[in-house]
């Protein structure tokens, strides 16, 4: 059996006070009322960053450039036997246009770092937290 990747990008949303943008996934989805960077699956026909500014338009209704996004972590399930492991790339995004909104269901919000912290959260998403604030 051949694998193949998934390939998802995710943003972190931060604020001068410090706070970053999480979204809680709609209770419906898999991994239903955890929450997570937004973000989303990269199309074949796209590089990351450009999926990422679709996700986040699409999903938070904000305009952000490519020049706003920052690589800092990934996140991986290697290791696992899973016909298709998702990689998880996050950026750090400090400005964008617009007021982000859960357009496509679930929630957002702000949190400090140890707001996040204390988040349920699937366990790509913690992996990512850690390495974004090095806990």
């Amino acid at each position: 059996m051949s694998e193949r990747v998934i390939w998802v990008v995710a943003g972190a949303l931060m604020r001068p006070d410090g706070t970053c943008l999480m979204h809680r996934r709609p209770y419906e989805k898999h991994h239903g009322g955890l929450w997570e960077f937004p973000g989303g699956k990269v199309e074949a026909t796209e590089i990351p960053v450009k999926a990422l500014i679709r996700e986040l338009q699409e999903e938070l209704g904000i305009i952000v450039s490519e020049s706003a996004c920052e690589p800092v972590a990934f996140a991986d399930e290697r290791g696992r036997s899973l016909a298709n492991p998702i990689v998880i790339l996050l950026y750090r995004i400090t400005s964008w246009e617009g007021d982000p909104q859960a357009l496509e269901g679930g929630a957002v919000d702000w949190f400090d770092r140890d707001g996040i912290g204390l988040l349920d959260k699937p366990p790509l998403d913690s992996l990512l937290f850690e390495r974004l604030f090095g806990s």
